[in-house]
């Protein structure tokens, strides 16, 4: 793999954080002393906080508004980026590597700045990266366009060329090879869609310990 730059989705991609994510719905009912419908957080798959927990009190009777039950929600998320997270197989290894050889790195991430920054810190990689720009501070999902690639490339000084994005959404691969980016697939457990992965993109890597020795960077 050959670049000059590059720009990290964050959760599934750099850090180990999508399994708090697939699990917030049970995880939320489990701490009211209850125990879960099976299929609860396939159910709130894809649904906002409050919309996910007010399912939740549908669900399971739990006593509390929507509104105090999506604040419990945000609470265990922040908890977790603030004291749990950690970074995915390899990652800090492969980041220092790129570091060395000058590699510039930026984070596009979905996931508000305040709880970014604090996964960033609690996972130890904060301090590789260039920047941060969040697709709120874009105007714009990933699966809408390509916005926050695009910032952070012109934050970057760099060309599309010269440019890897690492994602391990179909969605927001797609969207990023659209653009023009290079891309490279990194697999989480969170995508059922690996094998559409690993036909688009340019690199498909199931640990970032496959890139240590594959000449990384020019």
């Amino acid at each position: 793999m050959r670049l000059q730059s590059a720009i990290f989705d964050m959760d599934g991609t750099l850090l180990d954080s999508m399994p708090m994510w697939r699990s917030r719905a049970t995880t939320l009912v489990r701490s009211h002393g209850l125990i879960p419908p099976p299929d609860l957080d396939r159910q709130v798959s894809g649904l906002s906080l409050l919309e996910g927990a007010a399912r939740c009190k549908e669900l399971c009777g739990l006593p509390e508004s929507a509104e105090e039950l999506e604040q419990e929600v945000w609470g265990q998320i922040q908890r977790f980026y603030r004291q749990d997270v950690r970074p995915k197989d390899g990652a800090v290894e492969f980041l220092s590597l790129l570091k060395m050889e000058g590699v510039w790195m930026y984070v596009a991430t979905a996931t508000d700045r305040s709880l970014a920054e604090d996964a960033l810190k609690t996972a130890g990689i904060d301090g590789f990266f260039r920047g941060m720009i969040t697709t709120r501070e874009a105007g714009q999902e990933k699966r809408e366009g390509p916005e926050v690639y695009e910032r952070a490339l012109r934050r970057l000084r760099s060309t599309k060329q010269d440019t890897v994005v690492f994602e391990d959404a179909l969605h927001a691969l797609r969207t990023a090879k659209e653009a023009g980016f290079r891309t490279a697939a990194v697999y989480d457990a969170s995508e059922p869609n690996q094998e559409e992965l690993r036909r688009l993109a340019e690199y498909y890597i199931t640990s970032y310990r496959e890139l240590f020795h594959s000449g990384t960077a020019e």
